[in-house]
């Protein structure tokens, strides 16, 4: 029973995620940040009869993460021209992609849209079939997620404050001090929690859903840092004081030497 639940998720992230067609950006900023807010609407709805106090909590966070997030990006597509002038040549503008290329990337979306909230799904799904229930790791999960959400949204606020002050200058100060892109980290923190809160409930085969959905946005979260290092190189790489920032201050994991993905091409997306 339910199975045809996830295609019901999978539709409705096809139909947010759909505004990709009005900015070819939007497929995977817009539609990413309202696919998982909808996700976690649409969850609390389909199972309304079979609803645990984890899993509501889940679905709640995803709602107000997607928000948070879509909210975000919108006011930084639609507002900021300055990053619309930083993003110039960093990423397609659609123009250039054929129509076979666009329903590509859109249907790909959307289903790494709702395999990344998959574990919390197939949870619902095996607690309204009778073969799983809450336990610790579904809360353990949730309060993963609301780190990294705090984790994200503190950098956004930072940078945004630094940028005000001094538009010309990478960030290195709060969060930046720990990791180049700790905005991006939140977001890996954020989608551990998610795959944290399956275990014990999600059942053999859903595991490589879950996987598949989790995997797919840590490289997303690399591939991001990469685009940002290449171009933070071209518009400081002469300065020795953000040569020394990022020969000092990992790029994107604490206390992990790991300084430049700049040479691994393989994370272009």
């Amino acid at each position: 029973m339910y199975t045809g639940y996830f295609w019901i998720l999978f539709a409705l992230a096809m139909l947010v995620s759909s505004i990709g067609f009005k900015n070819y950006v939007w497929f995977i900023s817009l539609g990413y940040g309202f696919s998982i807010a909808a996700a976690g609407l649409l969850m609390l709805i389909l199972f309304g009869k079979t609803l645990t106090l984890g899993t509501i909590i889940c679905c709640v966070i995803f709602f107000l993460y997607g928000c948070r997030l879509g909210g975000y990006l919108a006011y930084r597509e639609l507002k900021s021209t300055s990053y619309k002038k930083n993003m110039v040549g960093e990423i397609k503008d659609g123009n250039t992609v054929s129509l076979g290329g666009k329903l590509a990337i859109w249907i790909s979306c959307a289903l790494l849209y709702a395999a990344q909230v998959s574990p919390v799904f197939f949870r619902m799904k095996n607690v309204a079939n009778g073969i799983a229930a809450d336990n610790a790791w579904v809360f353990i999960g949730a309060i993963v997620m609301v780190c990294g959400i705090t984790l994200e949204s503190a950098a956004d606020i930072q940078k945004n404050k630094a940028k005000k002050v001094n538009p010309r200058r990478w960030v290195d100060t709060g969060l930046f001090r720990i990791v180049r892109c700790p905005n991006y980290l939140g977001e890996m923190i954020f989608w551990t929690g998610v795959l944290l809160s399956g275990i014990g409930a999600v059942k053999g085969w859903q595991w490589l859903v879950c996987a598949l959905g989790y995997s797919g946005i840590i490289f997303v979260m690399f591939s991001g840092a990469r685009r940002l290092e290449v171009r933070q190189n071209k518009n400081y790489g002469k300065d020795p004081e953000y040569q020394k920032y990022v020969k000092t201050v990992p790029i994107l994991l604490p206390f992990v030497p790991l300084y430049s993905v700049e040479k691994y091409k393989w994370l272009v997306a």
